[in-house]
């Protein structure tokens, strides 16, 4: 029934590629993007992943290795992204991280924050800051509200401790150690829906807050769509607001982002070493196709020698989420407006 309610509801709007003039094509690999598993210490409402404390899919030590193998074998590969879940909860978070900085790439990891105050986690800004990780943390709004309701009672005051302790550390002050948030608009509750706020003026406001009621710093502001996928997706279809909410992304469909969509030079792998052309694709079991149609694997990509397999992007009605207005990556809007 879910298959078929998908296809439904995805019809309603104008398949994705026939937006499209040419084939949608990658550009040449440089970020290698890796989800360890589910494990979180958080169940955030809007998690497209649906990460949570129950959850115990994680990598294995094999698929582990084989992604070393990976970031060691191609130096065509700049970044190396770590994400959940929680990243540093799940099994090979650190091999990793070394492995990476070992051969020059930047490391980013995409914190929650409050994963500092958590039993056996409590090294982890001092070792961040001693490999020149990059924290990517999500912090969905600077009111303390808006906060817990998305991401559970008394996140925000964790959240600001752990920004300070960054901060203590040097994040957001020396040139090598980047600190960015995310900020993640409120889920919506009836068919009055709208983007993200502009970046740039959001970032200041952003600043400006942090720094009169906290002294926060941090560099960049990331604003990120809420695409219907994951925990999104549920709430939307709860509310019987899913397919309104597609045509309305697709009705903001901007084709200058198209050019600078992440899935054009990434690589998404998930804990059991599947290949995705983005995050979205592999939470909705969407994967990379080589050009004989066959789907792809870390190993294939050691087998062959090469990261450059994939005939053409995979692409969904969600897609119009990164396309919306300004774009939306995990790197923040895609265009300034």
């Amino acid at each position: 029934m879910q298959t078929q309610s998908k296809v439904t509801l995805d019809s309603t709007v104008i398949p994705f590629k026939n937006k499209l003039n040419s084939p949608f094509k990658k550009k040449g690999i440089t970020v290698l993007q890796i989800n360890l598993g589910k494990r979180c210490n958080l169940a955030c409402t809007h998690c497209h992943v649906e990460a949570g404390p129950k959850r115990t899919e994680e990598l294995s030590p094999e698929i582990c290795e084989q992604l070393i193998s990976l970031i060691h074998r191609f130096p065509e590969i700049k970044i190396v992204d770590l994400t959940g879940g929680a990243p540093e909860m799940n099994y090979g978070f650190k091999p990793l991280v070394e492995a990476a900085r070992a051969t020059g790439k930047q490391v980013i990891v995409r914190s929650n924050l409050t994963i500092y105050f958590e039993d056996g986690f409590s090294d982890l800004p001092e070792y961040f800051a001693k490999h020149q990780v990059r924290v990517v943390a999500s912090l969905p709004c600077y009111l303390a509200d808006n906060v817990d309701k998305m991401r559970g009672a008394g996140v925000f005051d964790s959240s600001v401790k752990a920004l300070q302790w960054l901060n203590q550390l040097g994040y957001g002050k020396e040139p090598n150690l980047t600190l960015d948030l995310v900020f993640n608009p409120q889920l919506p509750t009836g068919e009055k829906f709208s983007l993200a706020p502009e970046q740039t003026s959001l970032e200041r406001d952003y600043k400006m807050f942090l720094q009169e009621h906290f002294n926060i710093v941090f560099n960049n502001l990331f604003t990120i769509t809420n695409l219907p996928v994951g925990r999104t997706k549920m709430h939307l279809e709860r509310r019987k607001l899913y397919t309104s909410y597609l045509q309305f992304l697709e009705s903001h469909f901007n084709p200058s982002t198209v050019e600078y969509l992440m899935c054009r030079d990434e690589l998404s792998i998930d804990y059991l070493g599947n290949v995705y052309d983005c995050d979205f694709n592999q939470m909705m079991n969407l994967p990379a196709k080589n050009r004989n149609g066959e789907t792809l694997t870390v190993s294939k990509l050691l087998e062959a020698g090469s990261l450059d397999l994939i005939n053409e992007i995979q692409t969904a009605a969600y897609c119009y989420g990164c396309t919306a207005g300004c774009g939306s990556s995990c790197g923040g809007a895609l265009l300034e407006s």
